[in-house]
């Protein structure tokens, strides 16, 4: 592989980017226009459409610096360094493992580049049910089209990979439709490693397009900073303390930081941003704070072919069915999208399941190993309400979050769907990924298996890689956090920029919805405090 540009390394030494590491020291005081919490898809997108309209920008950003040049395509050093809590953060009682980025363009940077538009039967539920009249297919079109054309999201043109044909095969065999995903990549390389940080810069994360039009602009960045509590007077937010921290998230001492803005805007991601409102006594009359917090609870099927496979190889994901979303009303049984799963082989040494020798068996058909993911679409049903983040003793997030009977039926149904597919694809032998299973070597005996399969939690294994709400926004306080427009109903100079306020679960990769959304949000913001109309380039 040829050395590609650093954009960060070469912005700082062009262009004079303002950078700071908290691990080196913080000032006693800062002041701006605007202070971001966070640099993942909502932060990148509101730093450059404030910026373009003149403003002074600060982000913040807890987790590190990493850049093309750190990328080398090593498990072992993209988990511990650019996930949150070395890739093993999970829900309280630890049976659903979560993914979340932890570094300068958060989980942007280490995502699988699927895009999609929010599901019009999404947006349909949350003008009914949260009052979000404006949130209709047309009204956001043209955002999400800035967003598209900013970030490169088009459908991916390569081939698939046989991982993610063989989902297409199963599925039109059956009648199902399938389709090509958009992917937000210019140049791809193909090489299949995005989760662990894209070392040739195709992938348009936040850390290539929005942050460096925003420190081009004069916009100051301090990673390894930790926003801790804004306080908060007569409605608005005086200022927000901020400390340095080590990579491992421990304090460097004691020096607090205080930036002092005009607006404050927060965007650290489901489970952070509810947490940092927490810590901070945010008015919250309706105890709606850190509620509703959604996860996409993630099933996993894996199957082994006569031919190799490679998944490892390849764009992770190119190919998708929604049919099994479609075949319920949204506030039916639990729908679900299906993808393929690369495995890398950390990732895949859970996903198979099994320790010792019985893992060791199973790794003997990696090469021939294929595998699918079912997300399942949460918060549309009275018994799928979702999960609540509270503070630890020390003011860290934790999310409380169960896998219900009602989640647990999506699993068992979409085990079934994945197996069929599978084997229908042609596959010699399926197995779900739950402690009970076995490989089977028919759809028949899968299917009489699966039905008597015992669904409880940790039996049942499970992660996700979406997280949102906590934070949703609503036409009124009774039922959302901030505003349709972002803002605090009680804050007149906070916002929430992020996935956090979204209502529900989305249905989809949430990417492409936190872009579109807060690239409105930002706009209207731009508009507020500059007076000026301004758009994504």
């Amino acid at each position: 592989m040829s050395k590609q540009p650093d954009v960060f390394r070469d912005g700082m030494q062009q262009h004079g980017w303002k950078i700071f590491n908290g691990e080196q020291g913080l000032p006693e005081k800062l002041s701006c226009d605007v202070v971001i919490v966070g640099t993942g898809a909502g932060a990148g997108i509101t730093a450059e459409v404030l910026t373009r309209a003149g403003l002074d920008v600060i982000l913040l950003e807890e987790g590190p610096l990493k850049t093309s040049s750190d990328f080398n395509q090593k498990e072992t050093e993209a988990y511990t360094s650019l996930y949150q809590e070395s890739a093993a953060r999970a829900n309280i009682d630890n049976s659903v493992t979560i993914l979340q980025g932890r570094c300068v363009g958060g989980t942007t940077v280490v995502n699988w580049t699927s895009s999609f538009r929010t599901p019009p039967d999404t947006l349909k539920y949350w003008q009914e049910r949260f009052g979000l009249k404006d949130y209709t297919v047309e009204s956001m079109a043209p955002w999400f089209k800035q967003a598209e054309t900013r970030l490169g999201v088009a459908p991916w043109e390569v081939p698939p990979n046989p991982n993610n044909e063989l989902l297409r095969t199963g599925a039109e065999k059956l009648g199902i439709p399938a389709h090509v995903i958009p992917r937000n990549v210019r140049g791809c390389w193909n090489i299949g490693s995005c989760g662990m940080g894209c070392p040739t810069n195709a992938k348009q994360s936040m850390l290539v397009t929005t942050l460096p039009t925003a420190l081009t602009a004069g916009a100051r960045l301090y990673y390894q900073t930790r926003a801790e509590a804004f306080s908060i007077k007569d409605g608005k937010v005086q200022h927000l303390s901020c400390v340095g921290i080590r990579q491992n998230g421990d304090k460097v001492s004691d020096k607090v930081l205080h930036i002092t803005a005009k607006h404050y805007v927060v965007s650290g991601g489901a489970i952070n941003s509810p947490a940092l409102l927490k810590r901070s006594d945010v008015p919250d009359p309706h105890g709606l704070i850190g509620k509703r917090t959604f996860l996409h609870p993630v099933s996993f099927s894996s199957a082994i072919y006569a031919d190799k496979i490679e998944g490892w190889t390849g764009a992770p994901q190119s190919i998708y069915s929604d049919h099994f979303l479609h075949t319920q009303p949204v506030d039916g049984p639990m729908g679900y999208k299906i993808e393929a799963t690369p495995i890398h082989p950390g990732l895949v040494s859970v996903l198979l399941g099994g320790i010792g020798s019985e893992l060791a068996e199973r790794f003997k058909n990696y090469p021939h190993t294929q595998m699918l993911l079912s997300l399942m679409r949460d918060g549309f049903h009275p018994e799928s309400e979702g999960g609540s983040v509270f503070l630890n003793v020390d003011g860290s997030p934790l999310l409380n979050y169960s896998l219900t009977p009602y989640v647990l039926d999506g699993f068992r149904r979409s085990f079934l769907s994945m197996a069929e597919i599978q084997f229908a694809a042609g596959a010699q032998k399926v197995m779900p990924y739950h402690q009970h299973g076995k490989y089977y070597t028919s759809w028949a005996d899968a299917q009489k298996a699966i039905k008597e399969l015992d669904m409880r939690p940790f039996l049942t294994g499970a992660g996700s890689a979406h997280v949102m709400g906590g934070c949703a926004m609503a036409g009124d306080e009774q039922r959302g956090v901030v505003q349709p427009d972002g803002v605090h109903w009680h804050i007149s100079n906070l916002s929430v920029h992020d996935g956090s306020l979204f209502p529900t679960s989305v249905g989809a990769n949430p990417q492409l919805s936190i872009y579109g959304t807060t690239n409105r949000l930002a706009t209207q913001l731009a508009k507020r405090l500059s007076g000026k109309d301004v758009a994504l380039a």
